[in-house]
């Protein structure tokens, strides 16, 4: 884990644990008007391609950034979901930039999630087909871009700053961001029992409780092209996926550097590469995969369930497949495309994604601790230049402990 990540990882857990013990304490108290609502505010953003003066109108336009670049305050978490790099100028600039965001945000408890698209790993692998010639030149060599893409700054900071997938959480009860689902068991040590073994009991309840309690799939999957229904190693998620792309960029960046594609030979992947990791990077992997874009609503919807299920999540965001006009959502919001081809070399419709979480107890004295009752609301919006569009507004009412995880937590969805 890199240590960006872990301290990320730090504030939202510290973050979780105040609001657990500040709600535990006033549940004590059976004081439900003592109970204070719970925000959460997420921006997204798809593919950059070397355009930094588009992302940076993207990014301000939709409260992630001031006028001059610096980390607003104003959201939760930013999300990119990858190819920052390739058909524009501006790589270092925008990796630079994202570095600088990462920081900023983290001293002042906010998180940017970055994610690696194909096109990342294609210029990791040395495939350099749609490299300009002028962006090169601001490496000054082929050599030099090599290197910064490797063991150089760009390289080290996708090592150690960006996943392949993320599951984000809107509710801290379930975690920090990348928490792996299903949970992980643990067991629970008791004395030794008179044989003197030591006895064992499964995992808390309150680890069941994120596996199938009623915010068990209160988070958002991102990840560059799509997780497809038929790939293998959706789960855990995104832990699995994201240890084979450790693996697979650690074995591309510590190779030697292969002379570019074009106009040598294609490099392909190290002769060392597993099978998994070869599925990670074909055409049905999580950076290449277009069916959520392509298939028809009856194949998509009837197959996006099954993928929310096993990745315990409620809608699924990924960028990779522009709509040159608007961010593209079907099956009620399950599914989001949020890739407009923001870049000049696409000349699309400069966009962002909003997510507003908002979890508000319900004041009535007859209802408190573990019959509190709570109202859940989660809105999307597309985000544009000059107006926004509402894509989601889903709201449900829960009843239970669920700051704390009550396990006897029950939903009822208005």
């Amino acid at each position: 884990m890199s240590l960006l990540h872990g301290l990320a990882q730090d504030i939202l857990t510290q973050q979780t644990s105040s609001q657990v013990e500040h709600s535990q304490e006033h549940h004590s108290l059976e004081d439900p008007s003592a109970l204070r609502p719970f925000t959460r505010r997420i921006v997204a953003v798809g593919d950059l391609h070397g355009d930094y003066p588009n992302g940076l109108r993207v990014l301000h336009f939709s409260g992630v950034v001031d006028e001059s670049g610096n980390w607003s305050g104003n959201v939760d978490f930013f999300c990119q979901t990858g190819d920052i790099i390739d058909r524009g100028d501006d790589t270092i600039k925008l990796f630079t930039w994202m570095d600088q965001l990462r920081e900023q945000a983290l001293a002042t408890g906010g998180i940017v999630l970055s994610h690696l698209g194909n096109h990342e790993w294609m210029n990791a692998i040395g495939d350099w087909r749609y490299v300009y010639p002028s962006e090169l030149k601001t490496f000054g060599t082929i050599e030099a871009r090599q290197r910064m893409l490797s063991t150089g700054r760009i390289g080290r900071s996708w090592a150690n700053n960006y996943t392949t997938a993320s599951r984000l959480p809107l509710h801290p009860y379930l975690g920090p961001p990348n928490t792996p689902y299903p949970p992980v068991r643990s067991h629970v040590h008791l004395e030794p029992d008179f044989d003197g073994e030591e006895q064992q009991e499964p995992s808390h309840v309150h680890e069941l409780d994120l596996e199938n309690g009623p915010l068990s799939h209160a988070a958002l999957s991102f990840v560059h092209g799509g997780l497809s229904p038929t790939y293998r190693d959706l789960a855990p998620f995104p832990s699995k996926i994201n240890e084979l792309s450790t693996s697979l960029l650690r074995k591309l960046q510590r190779r030697e550097q292969p002379p570019p594609h074009p106009p040598y030979p294609y490099p392909g992947l190290p002769s060392s590469t597993t099978k998994e990791e070869q599925e990670l990077y074909d055409a049905n992997g999580p950076l290449w995969y277009r069916g959520w874009a392509l298939e028809p609503d009856e194949k998509a919807c009837a197959d996006v369930d099954e993928v929310l299920k096993k990745t315990g999540t409620r809608r699924m965001i990924m960028g990779h497949t522009p709509d040159f006009h608007n961010i593209v959502s079907r099956c009620n919001g399950k599914i989001i495309i949020i890739d407009t081809g923001i870049s000049h070399a696409y000349g699309g419709v400069l966009s962002a994604l909003s997510i507003n979480y908002t979890f508000t107890p319900i004041v009535d004295l007859e209802h408190t601790g573990a019959n509190q009752r709570w109202h859940e609301r989660e809105v999307v919006s597309a985000l544009y230049a000059d107006f926004q569009e509402v894509i989601v507004d889903e709201q449900r009412e829960v009843v239970g402990d669920s700051w704390a995880g009550h396990s006897r937590s029950q939903v009822e969805v208005l």
